[in-house]
This record gives structure tokens, C-alpha cells and sequence, in this order.
């Protein structure tokens, strides 16, 4: 209480007061160093250095945040889940430190409007507003420690944002979802990266397509390989849900068994047109040496 208190007339003297007051309508308090919030908004598309040369962007920030926002989460999911195993701790974890719930949350508490980038970059902003939130937890942290960062992700972004109940039933790993569906009615699923190329900041991009019993069920692009199979396989549990795609697979799966059976009929068929043939009857003759002949004779005198 104290410390808000100097931190507000520190704030009458202050020359960016709009800079201070918009983050504290997102922190609920003020920042000691803004400079860190400030990095923590810069994209490395911006390509801005500091005096001494170097990259002044949001990337080491990020790797802070990371962690932070991995024990922190890792505490609370902790608490609140007791006697539950660790697996179940994991999982729930990584469905809140995902990279779509993370730019979610950042959309959410308004930070996708502070990010400073290049407008070359908006293409690539499925990576940005996450790892700026991860930046933005590690700017906390190193402005006002642990325990006020935690503070805030559990009064500010856990409570008004996130169902831990909820979100721990929730299924997120759309390719396994599909690959368990397809077990359970014993369809063949598929997966096909079919493109490769890159955006305009040269960043590969991947697109997958994925089938079931050989019919193209959906697409999916992303960042990388896994990212692509995950959208594409949402696309296709969409798909599944609908009764005239089910009916396409259904038509398919008839007509291969028509088509291996025909070619079943069609070998038995060519089988029995083969005419039989007497079996060859080989005649095997002894041959013997005149050594051989030799040693009878001599057998047969002696007796």
C-alpha cells in the first residue's frame, strides 16, 4: 500500500504519465522501471539498437517470462488441483502456457495494442502478441519480484480469464483427438505435409493436409510442422461432425472393398484358366564307374 502511495507522486513528477497510467490499467499498479515494459513491447522486427550497438528488443525479456510463467503457473495449477497426479499438473500447465492461449490473453488485457513491430511482420503475429506477454511476465519480475508477478497473473489474468476446472477437461491436442477417433472406428487417418514456403520475413511456413480413408479432410498452416497438423486436424474433427462428409467416406470405404474384391474374382478367375499339366515324371539312372564294376566282380569271386 505504502509503496503505491510513493509510486503515485513519484507519477506527478513524471514527464510520460500516459505511458505510466496505461500500464497501470493493466498491471493494477505502477511501474517502478517502465523502460522494462517498454522492451518488453519491442518486436525484433523494429530493428532498434542501443547506443552501445546492440538489439534493443523483447527477446531476452521473453526468455525470462518463459520460466517465470512456468513456475508461477506450475504453483497455482499446483495449489488448486490437490492429490492430483503429476501428469494431470503437466498437462493442465501447458494448456494455459500454450502459444494460442497466451496470445488470447494478451489480445484480452489489451497488450496486442502496445506492441511496437514492423508492418512487415503482421503476417508472423501468431508468434508475437504470445511472446510479448511472455516478455511482459519477465519485465514484472524483474521490476517488482516474484511474489507481485504472481499476484498478478492470478488477480488479473487467472481469475477473470481462465477456468482452471474447465480447462483442464478441455482437449487441445486436436491430431491425437483425431488419431483416437480414427482407432475407435477403424478408419485410416493420414497426415501430408504438401507445401512448404516463406512468409515475407523468410520464417517457414508449413501446410499439412490431412485424410481419412484416403479423402482429404482438411488443411492446416502454421510455423511449423506440428502447428500445421494441429490446425489441420481441428479442421477435420469439424469435418467428421458432418453427416455428408461421413457419407463420402462411407461410399469410399464400399467401393475399395468392391474394387479389391473384383480383383479377388478377377486372380481366382485367371487361376482356373491355367490348363493342368501332367507332372514330369523324372527318371533317375545309377550311373556305375568301371571301378565300381571292378570291385564287384572281385566281391563275387571271392565268395
Amino acid at each position: 500500500m505504502l509503496r503505491n502511495q510513493i509510486d503515485k507522486i513519484r507519477l506527478l513528477f513524471c514527464k510520460d504519465r500516459e505511458s505510466y497510467l496505461c500500464f497501470y490499467r493493466i498491471l493494477g499498479f505502477y511501474p517502478r522501471n517502465i523502460h522494462l515494459y517498454e522492451q518488453a513491447l519491442l518486436h525484433k522486427s523494429t530493428s532498434l539498437r542501443s547506443e552501445k550497438g546492440r538489439p534493443l528488443n523483447n527477446e531476452r525479456l521473453e526468455f525470462l517470462g518463459d520460466a517465470i510463467l512456468d513456475a508461477i503457473v506450475g504453483d497455482i495449477v499446483y495449489k488448486h488441483f490437490e492429490g492430483k497426479r503429476e501428469g494431470f499438473l503437466t498437462n493442465t500447465r501447458s494448456k494455459i502456457v500454450q502459444r494460442e492461449t497466451l496470445n488470447k490473453l494478451a489480445v484480452q488485457i489489451g497488450l496486442d495494442k502496445l506492441i511496437k513491430y514492423s508492418t512487415r511482420s503482421a503476417s508472423h503475429n501468431s508468434y508475437m502478441y504470445g511472446n510479448a506477454f511472455e516478455a511482459f511476465i519477465g519485465a514484472i519480475y524483474l521490476d517488482q519480484g516474484y511474489e507481485r508477478c504472481k499476484l498478478f497473473l492470478e488477480e488479473k489474468i487467472i481469475h477473470p480469464y481462465i477456468d482452471l476446472d474447465k480447462l483442464s477437461r478441455k482437449e487441445v491436442n486436436f491430431k491425437s483427438k483425431l488419431i483416437e477417433w480414427s482407432q475407435k472406428n477403424k478408419m485410416e487417418v493420414s497426415f501430408e505435409l504438401i507445401e512448404q514456403f516463406f512468409d515475407k520475413e523468410s520464417n517457414p511456413v508449413f501446410q499439412t493436409e490431412v485424410r481419412i480413408e484416403g479423402i482429404p479432410a482438411g488443411t492446416g498452416t502454421g510455423y511449423s510442422k506440428k502447428e500445421s497438423q494441429q490446425n489441420a486436424a481441428q479442421m477435420a474433427l469439424k469435418k467428421i461432425k458432418t453427416p455428408e462428409f461421413m457419407a463420402s467416406i462411407e461410399e469410399a470405404k464400399i467401393q475399395a472393398i468392391t474394387v479389391v474384391t473384383e480383383a479377388e474374382e478377377k486372380t481366382k478367375e485367371e487361376i482356373a484358366e491355367i490348363p493342368e499339366q501332367e507332372p514330369e515324371v523324372i527318371t533317375v539312372t545309377e550311373s556305375i564307374t568301371q571301378k565300381e564294376l571292378t570291385e564287384e566282380h572281385e566281391l563275387s569271386e571271392t565268395i
